[in-house]
């Protein structure tokens, strides 16, 4: 890691994300984090008001953080959204709504870091991800939906940026996350500490995926 890089995260809020702007502040990043509602975010980095869905605002966004200390060197997308019921009564806007946050403004960020990082050719983008991923549930099909649509944006994104010097991973998080719950829960500090890992990893071996999972939940 190079002196005062630069984490954005994109999605912020009270769980992983809070988790992950405390570590990163506390290993010298500079840290940024956008969310609809930036009041209720828990962090001393720069907080900002964003919906990821907006190009404008994603823009409006990344050069704020520009300005502010140049091209983020860590950009993670954590934004979801998610919507339940038979699939027959399912409203048609909750889909789409559902869609759009999950898998596209995902594409819009992922989209806005890329162009700014390829010139410089480094740079690392993490998506955070859900058992619904890899595995469809039922009555929660909108969900699924948009998380295997952001996996499979991850995994075409790393096979064709990689060789560009760019990290991209994709990081299942297959379980309930929450802390002061044994090992039942996934501890949101314990993720974080897995992304830092990963952003600190060597390029000749680049993780693409990671799934993390307590004990108890069924594969």
């Amino acid at each position: 890691m190079a002196a005062n890089d630069t984490a954005f995260i994109v999605g912020a809020g009270r769980g992983l994300s809070a988790s992950l702007g405390r570590l990163l502040e506390r290993e010298g990043f500079n840290v940024a984090l956008a969310a609809r509602n930036p009041d209720k975010l828990e962090t001393k980095g720069l907080a900002l008001r964003c919906d990821a869905t907006d190009r404008a605002q994603v823009e409006a966004a990344f050069e704020v953080v520009e300005r502010k200390w140049g091209v983020p060197s860590l950009v993670i997308y954590n934004a979801s959204y998610r919507t339940r019921g038979p699939f027959v009564e399912l409203d048609v806007g909750e889909v789409e709504k559902s869609i759009r946050v999950t898998a596209f403004a995902g594409f819009l960020v992922a989209q806005s870091a890329a162009k700014r990082m390829l010139p410089r050719g480094s740079g690392a983008i993490f998506f955070t991800g859900a058992s619904a991923s890899v595995k469809g549930y039922a009555q929660s099909a909108p969900f699924a939906m948009g998380k295997f649509a952001l996996r499979g944006m991850a995994q075409s994104m790393a096979r064709e940026l990689a060789p560009k010097g760019i990290h991209v991973a994709h990081f299942v998080i297959d379980g309930g996350i929450g802390k002061d719950a044994g090992d039942t829960k996934l501890d949101p500090d314990e993720i974080a500490n897995t992304y830092l890992s990963v952003y600190r990893q060597q390029r000749s071996a680049w993780t693409w995926e990671v799934e993390l999972r307590p004990w108890v939940e069924r594969f």
